[in-house]
């Protein structure tokens, strides 16, 4: 790829980091870059959900996206639009389906959870079962590979779906301590979902 003249300092700084993290596989040149990025994101996510918790897990899934699909970013734009606009294009799937999912739970008014567990699997194709199994199969395979107390701070928050108060509570630590080690531990995740050999 070649340099856009036309691009910022900041620019061009972002792209050589592209370019270290595409033909390096530098992971520093990685975290360079969300270090850059991940506050504008999540706030821009923020802003559009409402939800600092769906805000930063929208964040994470938007570095994941970009990150996954570095080769396809073009230097004619700066790094931060292409991001940006994968962000935002997330947040909206994101929204439409929740919007579809409440509209669907309204429906069902008072029905049971069973009832609707039941009504929601039966939309769900053969295919798409068994992706779903094969994606929870390598979610649990990665969660193995974090250190003892990553994969701890992730079981209490995805398994038994703790909030992030009772997390605290349970381990002792700052709440600021349990959200960015799980931040961290994210992206510990997002890395290993990238190794093809799970």
């Amino acid at each position: 790829m070649e340099v856009n003249p036309h691009l910022t300092e900041k620019a061009k700084q972002d792209y050589h980091l592209v370019d270290r993290a595409l033909n390096g596989r530098d992971q520093q040149a990685y975290a360079e870059l969300m270090n850059r990025y991940r506050e504008p994101v999540y706030y821009m996510v923020l802003r559009m959900t409402g939800s600092p918790a769906d805000a930063e897990d929208l964040t994470i899934e938007a570095f994941g996206k970009a990150f996954k699909n570095l080769e396809n970013y073009s230097s004619k734009f700066a790094f931060s639009t292409w991001l940006f606009r994968i962000a935002s294009n997330n947040c909206i799937d994101y929204l439409r389906k929740r919007s579809r999912s409440d509209i669907f739970d309204d429906d069902l008014g008072e029905a049971s959870d069973y009832h609707k567990q039941n009504l929601l699997s039966q939309d769900s194709t053969p295919e798409e079962e068994m992706l779903r199994k094969e994606l929870l199969r390598k979610i649990r395979v990665v969660v193995e590979k974090l250190k003892p107390h990553y994969r701890k701070l992730v079981e209490l928050r995805y398994y038994k779906e703790y909030s992030y108060e009772e997390i605290a509570e349970q381990l002792d630590l700052p709440l600021g301590t349990v959200k960015a080690q799980l931040f961290r531990a994210r992206e510990f995740m997002q890395n290993l979902m990238g190794d093809r050999s799970l």
